[in-house]
């Protein structure tokens, strides 16, 4: 059995009916060099083989009796695979936009807590040989390394040999008595810990206080803690829409050493450009700085595959700059505190306070958040870089030509951005509700148009818009002709 930690507990306990907790990982498979026919069943039958190396994929959640402790993870259970894998169908003609929608839909479901916290769905129909494979994973399973790792895994890579491990027999669940002296040995190590929990954290917290006394105020950049009103604010529906594009990542590496900047920055500019663009379209202005909450892993060790261990930057995107290299200027300002703040408070601080708080006061904390028609207290919307791997990896000798992935939505905040770059591909994902836009793409398109104005305004030419390794783009089904300050 293994413990959820704090973090864990938070991201389990944080689900409601209409705030999902589960990541989204998605590669598209060039099947023209699989071993054998490119059918459900030889795909089903490659990923039981990888089993063994996919231990999180049997961990099941197990209850404390009387809710004494937070849940745990029994990690041999038996895995219905009638129920974990899918076969699903892209509408044609089997483009991005097609693909895109049956995510969408596949975000929109919560995962069934008795079993395993994953699905993984074969998409076929697919345009030029190639498939999809939608990996849906709890958040409370796996962070987006663990995930990142736990995918890797399923791969075969150049240089590496691949030895497939024998999954284990499936044990029988913990008694009620197992339990009970596990919740009992782990509150007295907790209690041994707490004493320093208070003092290293109360030590971080005059740190941060001390060192935000002394900066001097940007009027430019957004206060902590009071993110303006937008049409992405407000309570969430249950749906799911989702858009993806795809940057050259050797023009993104590009335009950040120009500018002398770090690709997280240039990231972040782009997102700032678009969410302009976003704002003016849909609400007739963008007259405040947002604030994006941008997640950061505290281990990036590549042999970690699953828990959470997170850290979270509050950055100011200034989106009523109307000049690219002004609104990067301020988010390398408004970074550099941000990363200054979390190494003043401690890395690990945060996830060490949450052991500390019971599950039934989160419960009851985010079931209270989700219902409310209100803001996001914290921040306007999620945005997150992960670097990928710079090989192609395989599956069964067929290419994964593209990787995107998302992670979930926050309660009063309709939109999560993740970017994932991979060999030569900075691909986009966007994750919203389905009351955020008319067409989701209208998100993916502002991003592009953000980082062409970004290099138009640094003198560098002009940026890529279609690469020959990933699918077409998907433009908006329209182009809107008027700001929608209605809603």
């Amino acid at each position: 059995m293994k413990r959820l930690s704090g973090w864990d507990a938070l991201l389990l306990s944080s689900e409601t009916p209409n705030v999902h907790q589960h990541t989204l990982k998605i590669a598209v498979v060039d099947t023209s060099q699989f071993e054998g026919e490119p059918t459900f069943a030889a795909f089903e039958e490659t990923f039981r083989s990888r089993l063994g190396d996919l231990d999180p994929f049997r961990y099941e959640l197990v209850a404390v009796p009387l809710n004494l402790h937070r849940p745990m993870w029994r990690e041999d259970a038996e895995v219905d695979f009638d129920y974990h894998v899918r076969r699903v169908t892209v509408p044609a003609p089997g483009g991005r936009r097609g693909l895109d929608a049956l995510i969408g839909q596949i975000a929109s479901t919560p995962l069934d807590r008795s079993r395993p916290l994953w699905q993984l769905y074969y998409a076929e129909g697919l345009a030029e040989h190639r498939v999809a494979v939608i990996g849906k994973v709890h958040h409370a399973l796996a962070d987006g390394v663990a995930s990142a790792n736990l995918m890797a895994r399923a791969m075969e890579w150049p240089g590496h040999d691949h030895r497939e491990t024998p999954p284990k027999e499936a044990g029988d669940p913990p008694t009620a008595e197992e339990l009970l002296r596990s919740a009992a040995r782990d509150h007295l190590r907790q209690l041994k810990e707490l004493p320093a929990a208070v003092r290293d954290g109360a030590a971080g917290v005059y740190r941060l206080q001390r060192r935000a006394r002394r900066r001097r105020g940007n009027p430019e950049l957004a206060h902590l803690f009071t993110p303006p009103p937008t049409f992405l604010n407000r309570k969430l529906s249950a749906g799911r829409t989702f858009a993806t594009a795809t940057l050259s990542l050797e023009e993104v590496k590009a335009t950040s050493k120009y500018l002398d900047a770090t690709i997280n920055d240039v990231v972040l500019a782009i997102a700032a450009g678009g969410l302009r663009q976003l704002l003016v379209d849909y609400q007739g202005r963008a007259d405040q700085a947002l604030i994006a909450s941008v997640p950061a892993s505290t281990d990036t060790t590549t042999d970690r595959i699953t828990g959470n261990e997170l850290s979270t930057m509050l950055v100011s995107l200034p989106v009523q700059v109307d000049d690219p290299l002004e609104r990067l200027r301020l988010i390398r300002a408004s970074t550099r505190i941000a990363k200054e703040d979390i190494a003043l408070l401690g890395p690990k601080t945060v996830g060490r306070w949450l052991n500390y708080v019971p599950s039934l006061a989160m419960r009851a904390t985010f079931r209270w958040m989700s219902r409310r028609e209100a803001p996001n207290q914290l921040f306007n919307l999620i945005v997150s870089n992960v670097p990928g791997p710079r090989q192609r990896g395989r599956i069964a000798g067929a290419v994964v030509t593209e990787i995107y992935s998302v992670g979930p939505l926050a309660a009063g905040a309709a939109m999560n951005v993740t970017v994932w770059s991979y060999v030569d591909q900075l691909n986009i994902s966007v994750l919203s509700d389905d009351r955020a836009f008319d067409d989701t793409h209208d998100a993916t398109e502002a991003f592009i148009s953000a980082f062409g104005e970004l290099r138009r305004a640094a003198s560098l030419p002009e940026a890529t818009t279609d690469l020959a390794t990933a699918l077409p783009r998907a433009r908006p089904d329209r182009i809107r002709s008027a700001a929608r300050p209605d809603r």
